[in-house]
């Protein structure tokens, strides 16, 4: 089994920056895909990145494109979550998960094929 924490939640003002990490431990940990969701109040789960296990490919969801960037240190089992611009909508509960399976896949955005999931870190953009 894996096990995922995520950190670097926290309050910023629109346009800041905040970095969220993923520290992942377990079984063969670095083979498979991890992910980004973001779920707020009301609405559903959502994808916002995904880091290939193979490759380290990568993928965004259209609304953080330009803004979010997904990365890995394999060394410290780690995926982070550089987010840049941050805006108000972008207020959410943000959670790292874990698919067994090597790559990412553009869908279902909601995670459905993600076996693994941390507790969530909020983070909130106000002025």
């Amino acid at each position: 089994q894996l096990q995922l924490v995520e950190s670097g939640g926290g309050l910023v003002q629109p346009g800041g920056s905040l970095r969220l990490s993923c520290a992942v431990s377990g079984l063969t940990s670095e083979y498979y895909a991890i992910g980004w969701f973001r779920q707020a109040p009301g609405k559903e789960r959502e994808r916002v990145s995904c880091i290939s296990s193979s490759d380290g490919s990568t993928i965004y969801a259209d609304s953080v494109k330009g803004r979010f960037t997904i990365s890995r240190d394999n060394a410290k089992h780690t995926v982070y979550l550089q987010m840049n611009s941050l805006k108000p909508e972008d207020t959410s509960v943000y959670y790292c998960a874990a698919a067994l399976h090597y790559y990412c896949y553009a869908y279902p955005i909601g995670g459905d094929d993600y076996d693994y999931w941390g507790q969530g870190t909020q983070v909130t953009v106000s002025s």
